[in-house]
């Protein structure tokens, strides 16, 4: 609730745009009255044709429908991304996601879960692949390594049955074992294999390769000294992930991911989703210079992150959306949260945008569009032809402007985002 309260408190630049017209509009009913005055004494109308013109001017120029046109629609539009799941802190930020042409997610925490899981698994002939990961999460289940802990999670995602183990033991620096339906299985990585002297198959073999290859963990399910099962263990993609990239994609917008993660690691992701350009090893203190080396090639930059070292790029980027699960630093560093830490949501703050600026844009030209047709209508222009609307004319006119205004205004609710 502070957080919408502060966004539409906030000033943008469209607001101060309306406020300024707004002020120059009153100048100018003024001076159409005033003028009005001048031309129908200097004509030598009656004194009480010439006060009802001067009272119809004043009354059909009164900027209501202006003064609304930009306020009426920044109360919807953070009201609306509110329901939806997008807080915006700053309306500027809000304003200026129309313009992004570049967004950088950071990959851990935004892209990815923070967690392990089993990304691929390759089995011996006749073992399936649900039998095989039931199987390894039994024997990892009282470990407590985090990618242990991945495969155990990863088991109960595919909703399988973990049978009980018994007489489970830790071999440091080389993985575990324990005794499952009677089998003693062991898991564990190259260290594992080379003092076993374990047979692999080539399709186990190359499975390995490719683990290696993505920067990825491949983890060994041996027994009696045969290799059963190689589970290729990494960091978790979201599965909202690869939709967003395609959104953004779709909005002509290039996605850029930056992570402190190895080269291999960083690709492996970055082809599974579909990104355009990668930035891998980068320092935390490096990643706002990498927001403004994108930005000096032209480019309007949204930053995407969830921890306190991304809230320099959070600053430095033309637009900061923290993920609304990350540190409090971030969330304070970004122009909107996204509550949901769902990165599906940064397209749709995009769209939002994109949808707000036009209903600005066409308040606004309704709004002057009426007061450039109205003033003078109202100054008598069109008298010598009998079209002389009087000041009850004017007021339902005025009032008509506003009530147009705020519709449209409404309408912005049925905005797809």
């Amino acid at each position: 609730m502070r957080l919408v309260a502060q966004a539409q408190s906030s000033r943008s630049r469209a607001q101060a745009l309306a406020d300024r017209a707004a002020f120059l509009l009153t100048i100018v009913a003024v001076a159409a009255a005033a003028a009005t005055l001048a031309g129908w004494l200097v004509a030598g109308e009656a004194a009480a044709f010439v006060i009802e013109r001067v009272v119809t001017v004043l009354v059909i120029a009164c900027p209501h429908a202006l003064g609304l046109a930009i306020p009426l629609v920044v109360a919807i539009s953070t009201t609306l991304g509110a329901r939806n799941g997008l807080l915006v802190r700053d309306r500027r930020g809000l304003e200026e996601a129309r313009r992004v042409t570049a967004v950088f997610f950071d990959k851990t925490g935004t892209l990815t879960r923070g967690e392990f899981r089993v990304v691929e698994i390759t089995t011996k002939t006749g073992l399936k692949h649900d039998e095989a990961l039931a199987l390894a999460a039994a024997v990892e289940r009282d470990s407590e390594h985090t990618i242990a802990r991945g495969l155990v999670r990863s088991a109960e995602g595919r909703k399988l049955t973990i049978p009980s183990a018994a007489q489970f033991q830790a071999v440091p620096g080389q993985g575990v074992q324990a005794t499952v339906d009677g089998r003693q299985l062991l898991l564990g990585g190259p260290a594992l294999l080379r003092r076993l002297d374990v047979t692999m198959d080539p399709a186990l073999q190359a499975a390995v390769d490719r683990a290696a290859a993505r920067g990825q963990a491949a983890i060994t399910m041996v027994e009696s000294a045969t290799a059963l099962a190689v589970f290729a263990v990494a960091d978790a993609v979201r599965e909202e992930s690869r939709d967003a990239v395609q959104r953004l994609h779709a909005q002509h917008i290039e996605v850029i991911m930056i992570t402190g993660d190895a080269q291999p690691v960083a690709r492996a992701v970055a082809e599974d989703l579909g990104i355009d350009t990668v930035f891998a090893e980068v320092v935390p203190e490096q990643k706002a210079a990498k927001v403004q080396e994108v930005q000096a090639r032209g480019r309007r930059v949204a930053m995407v992150g969830d921890g306190v070292n991304d809230a320099p790029a959070l600053l430095t980027a033309d637009v900061g959306i923290a993920i609304g699960a990350g540190t409090d630093v971030a969330v304070e560093a970004g122009d909107v949260v996204l509550v949901r830490s769902d990165p599906r949501d940064v397209p749709r703050i995009i769209a939002l945008s994109q949808a707000t600026y036009r209903k600005m844009i066409q308040n606004l030209w309704w709004a002057t569009g009426y007061n450039l047709v109205a003033i003078p209508l109202a100054a008598g222009v069109l008298a010598p032809w009998g079209i002389v609307p009087p000041p009850a004319l004017g007021a339902v006119l005025m009032s008509a402007s506003t009530i147009i205004v705020a519709i449209n205004a409404q309408l912005l609710r049925r905005a797809r985002v």
